[in-house]
């Protein structure tokens, strides 16, 4: 497999992963999505929020070589509803945008300005891959919130949308 093929499969996977998520916590009541449940962010719709964040943050240096300035915890979308129609939304744009880049930016630098206005420059690839590490690391975060409130947690292993994969005709 080529390391752009990786990429590819990754980001289906953080698409993949956060729409199951997004799917579970529907059964979550309005306190319940609100309670402090003592993760990074508090509470889920925080964590979620954070999310979305997060992934405009990355897709703006990423794909439209620009960088956005918002604070780690502001709260893009008040509203539940609007709030995981927006995360769904951006977490679908990765992967056409994975599947259209040139594959020799994975062998350069990613240059930004990072949120506190310092200027910046990683390497591009495993920038790439932070991008969905870092998702992975916060819905693991909200499904044990979720798990703590008594509810069953989605199962995201990423080997699960592999062998469904592999059982789906081309």
């Amino acid at each position: 497999m080529q390391i752009a093929d990786y990429f590819i499969r990754l980001a289906r996977y953080h698409a993949w992963a956060t729409h199951k998520l997004l799917t579970d916590l529907t059964a979550l009541s309005d306190d319940e999505w609100h309670r402090d449940m003592r993760l990074f962010f508090g509470s889920v719709h925080r964590t979620v929020n954070h999310l979305l964040v997060a992934d405009t943050i990355w897709y703006a240096r990423f794909a439209e070589n620009t960088s956005r300035r918002i604070a780690l915890d502001a709260e893009l979308h008040a509203s539940r509803a609007e709030l995981c129609a927006a995360l769904a939304a951006a977490v679908n744009r990765w992967a056409p945008w994975v599947e259209a880049m040139d594959a020799s930016r994975l062998d350069g630098d990613l240059v930004y300005t990072r949120t506190d206005g310092e200027a910046a420059r990683i390497p591009f690839a495993p920038a790439l891959g932070h991008i969905f590490n870092h998702a992975t690391h916060h819905r693991g975060q909200i499904t044990a919130g979720v798990t703590a409130m008594g509810h069953g947690g989605p199962s995201l292993d990423w080997a699960s949308l592999l062998q469904i994969e592999a059982r789906s005709p081309t």
